[in-house]
């Protein structure tokens, strides 16, 4: 057992120097060895179980049905097209489900975990499933164990085990502690760490002992794997959408089929149509275009740096009225800059050039050749060092540091001991205010003189004018000592040299994303650590906060009770000096007045404000494992731009997705008109069983795709957020489906009228001939298919004309529209395809007929359109 094992039994066992870590050759070999380190999840289906899948439905197991009896009665054709159109509709179901499904599956590898690993002497971050035996891991606070590991290192390494132990406290970790009873609990063995566990504090080194199914999560099988076919509650609405107009077809079916034997018609006929009807006005196809709209749609945002972990979160995403987001990083560049600097002696144009050691040997920062490495803040300072010809390696090879004193943040102090040429001096920086209640002198005119009160002042003084022009206030002291001291002796009896104000400046197009977000009713609000007037600066210059009064800090928050919060809060826009805690309550107090939120975070803490919100964001570059796996979405550029730029690709893809549906419904609602009134008429049928499926195939498929992938309007950021509880068919988008069916389904009978007039004969006409009648239906078969498809331009907007958005704006759907009618001429033209359809080639004047009657639900639609802006008044627009 590996935990019984001395670190040295384990390096020689797997063979590894841990300085440096395996090769590319020997992570190769091994990857091939031991597989991938992830859990096996469900079985994925196979090409053929997808096709089953589409199967198992009752209405086709009526048109199965319907297929039979047409071979027992020996109508070979009839049975051969029905076949068709199940196997097409069942290959595109595969072909929309497999899509969705790699979709998904590009999300889930965007969103894999990262380690960190020593690999040729160098570390570099991977995906967690590129682990193998033998790797040497780097640990720090908010990272997830990747494998089984035996620690090398550790230094106040905590490790939160209750995924494996059920143990709630963080276990304590001791990388040189020995456990030589091989049956010591999982829970005392201090000198290992376990995947799917949680890094909670300090930091650490482990060498992978065991991946994938061979940890002893692997072998509890405590983790499930995530079914990814949930379906969103707008896929759940429009499933029970389509069950009820299911019902409701099967219902006028049914009506049809008595109607239809009280007429004394010919019973064959009246049962395929009824099936075929059923089949064709119940929109089955419904849910699997809604998923694969979705799917494609996250896959664009990820193209944008917004990746959406869970497809409910789309549909939220155009709800959002409140975007709470970090400063750091995120509304600004996170790169700290001086900017100026204050010592009590004035020195011109000199720089302060004590002041600016003391910061380069007080730092942990590198900047060499560009290449940045630690905080920011450090960054800057080690950067403003080579501005002055002060090189951090050059002074460090001079003063070697011997000793340090960590920043902690509760101190906001951090100290280092540096050898000089006459003993040791201790270089502290941090927060000034600190500082001047642990120093007891202060460098004034080259002299070190004693730090009075009002010099305190002045420091104190000058250091609120910077904050308040949004600059960050660091200050140095020193302490000249002839011997060696111990870190707790260091912060003692300092020496003031002085300050800087440093700035991290805002992203430059945040301000424009900033305005479009309120323009589209969405409120950004500030929420940050720093100080209230630096917070507040950088809220007035991006245009989210116009004066201090909108401000608030944690210690307000924590005074007021969560109803008086609630009611303060729709003045708020930056919060200032806020814990981890104080989000969640923010979170909550928008969310109790009505308000959809956003609120993005990093950290560890993060997570629970992450999952009360109710769109969760997550920093891609500085996020921990732990605010990603909380999160709805991961931003991969860590921008605020971003954010707006998913909100309103999420708009659009609520918005294609209710043209989709609206427009499905009108196509299958017209078919029903058609043949209902022709029923209740006592008129032929002016539509075959088999010409039902064919238009059904060629309307529902392509065109319903193309507009689920539509552009979407320009200006769907000048609208207000869509109200979570709106309807469906909220704004008479239900009045407009049903008006588009009308229109259809008149149309389709207006056409088989005008069929059987040029031959002679009336709707009402008995003993109408065969010529006649399928001239008639070869109209009336145009007229749905080419009305559906010309009307499928007219759903891209409520509100604007086709060529305001564009005509060929949606080329995928003009691709779409094309092929539906070539496929409908094809039908017609081709001599085995019209045999089998019961059609007859129309003339060139019918041809001009029935494409006039097909372009009239377009045309009247763009009419009511027009008339819409006239009422708004954006007729032009």
């Amino acid at each position: 057992m590996w935990h019984s094992k001395s670190q040295e039994e384990v390096l020689k066992e797997l063979q590894i120097d841990p300085a440096v870590g395996l090769s590319e050759e020997e992570v190769r070999a091994r990857l091939e060895q031991h597989g991938p380190n992830k859990l096996k999840g469900k079985p994925k289906k196979s090409m053929i179980a997808l096709f089953l899948a589409q199967l198992k439905d009752m209405l086709i197991y009526v048109l199965l049905g319907a297929a039979v009896v047409t071979l027992i009665v020996g109508e070979y054709v009839d049975a051969i097209i029905i076949l068709a159109v199940v196997l097409l509709n069942a290959l595109i179901g595969v072909f929309q489900e497999h899509k969705a499904e790699k979709a998904i599956e590009a999300l889930q590898q965007m969103t894999t975990p990262k380690s960190l690993v020593r690999r040729q002497g160098e570390v570099k971050e991977i995906n967690s499933e590129d682990i193998v035996p033998g790797d040497i891991v780097i640990l720090d606070a908010g990272r997830y164990i990747p494998a089984d590991l035996r620690l090398l290192e550790s230094a106040n390494l905590q490790i939160e085990e209750s995924a494996l132990t059920g143990e709630s406290v963080p276990s304590d970790k001791d990388a040189d502690s020995l456990h030589e009873d091989p049956k010591t609990p999982i829970g005392d063995m201090s000198n290992m760490a376990f995947m799917s566990t949680l890094v909670t504090y300090g930091r650490g080194e482990g060498i992978a002992v065991a991946t994938g199914m061979n940890t002893e999560m692997g072998k509890i099988a405590t983790i499930l794997d995530e079914d990814i076919h949930d379906l969103t509650p707008l896929q759940k609405k429009l499933e029970e959408l389509g069950k009820t107009l299911g019902f409701i077809a099967i219902g006028i079916c049914v009506l049809i089929f008595v109607i239809g034997l009280i007429q004394k018609r010919d019973i064959f006929e009246l049962f395929l149509t009824a099936i075929s009807l059923a089949v064709a006005a119940i929109p089955e196809g419904l849910p699997a275009i809604v998923a694969i709209v979705l799917a494609l749609g996250v896959t664009r945002m990820s193209r944008i740096n917004a990746i959406v972990k869970k497809l409910p979160a789309v549909e939220t995403l155009g709800s959002v009225n409140i975007i709470c987001s970090d400063k750091t990083g995120t509304l600004t560049q996170n790169k700290m800059t001086v900017v100026k600097y204050y010592t009590a002696t004035p020195l011109g144009d000199e720089p302060p050039v004590e002041l600016i050691k003391s910061f380069v040997l007080c730092s942990d920062a590198t900047h060499e050749n560009g290449e940045s490495t630690g905080d920011p803040t450090e960054v800057a300072l080690v950067i403003y060092g080579e501005q002055n010809n002060i090189m951090k390696k050059s002074l460090e090879a001079e003063y070697k540091r011997v000793s340090e004193k960590p920043f902690d943040s509760d101190r906001k102090l951090m100290s280092t001991l540096n050898k000089t040429r006459t003993g040791y001096r201790v270089h502290t920086k941090g927060a000034i205010d600190q500082l001047l209640n642990i120093s007891t002198s202060a460098i004034v005119g080259g002299e070190v003189v004693p730090l009075t009160k009002e010099l305190k002042q002045q420091y104190l003084k000058a250091a609120e004018g910077m904050s308040d022009d949004a600059l960050r206030v660091l200050g140095a002291a020193f302490k000249d000592t002839e011997q060696l001291l111990s870190p707790d002796e260091m912060e003692q009896d300092l020496t003031i040299l002085g300050f800087v104000g440093m700035i991290d400046p805002p992203r430059l197009e945040v301000k424009d994303s900033i305005r479009e977000a309120k323009s589209a009713g969405i409120t950004a609000v500030m929420i940050t650590g720093d100080h209230r007037n630096t917070a507040v600066a950088i809220a007035k210059e991006l245009g989210i906060a116009d004066s201090i009064g909108q401000s608030m800090t944690g210690a307000e928050i924590d005074e007021l009770s969560d109803e008086v919060f609630a009611q303060k809060i729709k003045n708020i826009r930056v919060f200032a000096r806020v814990s981890p805690e104080h989000k969640v309550k923010i979170v909550k107090a928008y969310k109790a007045q009505g308000n959809t939120v956003s609120m993005t975070g990093d950290g560890v803490n993060d997570a629970p404000s992450l999952k009360n919100a109710d769109i969760g964001v997550a920093m891609g570059i500085t996020g921990t494992d732990v605010s990603k796996g909380a999160s709805d979405m991961i931003l991969t550029d860590d921008n605020f731009t971003t954010i707006v730029h998913a909100i309103r690709e999420g708009r659009n893809i609520y918005s294609n997705i209710r043209k989709t549906v609206t427009f499905l419904l009108s196509c299958n609602f017209g078919e029903v008109v058609a043949i209902l009134a022709s029923i209740l008429f006592f008129w032929p049928l002016p539509l075959l069983a088999t010409q039902i499926l064919w238009v059904n195939l060629v309307t529902d498929t392509l065109p319903a795709i193309a507009l689920g992938v539509d552009p979407g309007e320009k200006d769907v950021m000048k609208r207000k957020p869509r109200d979570p509880k709106e309807s469906f068919f909220a704004g008479g988008a239900a009045f407009r489906a049903i008006l588009g069916g009308v229109l259809i389904g008149s149309l389709t009978l207006v056409a088989f009228y005008l069929g059987l007039r040029e031959h002679g004969f009336s709707l009402n006409s008995a003993n109408i001939s065969e010529e006649a009648m399928t001239y008639a239906r070869t109209m009336a078969f145009v007229v749905l298919a080419a009305s559906q498809l010309f009307y499928s331009f007219s759903k891209r907007s409520d509100t604007k004309s086709i060529f305001q958005v564009g005509l060929f704006s949606n080329k995928l759907l003009v691709g779409a529209v094309i092929a539906g009618l070539v496929l409908q001429f094809a039908s017609i033209s081709i001599p085995f395809l019209a045999a089998a359809f019961k059609v007859h080639n129309l003339s060139l004047v019918d041809w001009g007929v029935v494409i006039g009657l097909a372009l009239i639900p377009l045309i009247i639609n763009e009419v009511i359109k027009m008339f819409i802006r006239m009422g708004r008044g954006t007729l032009i627009r």
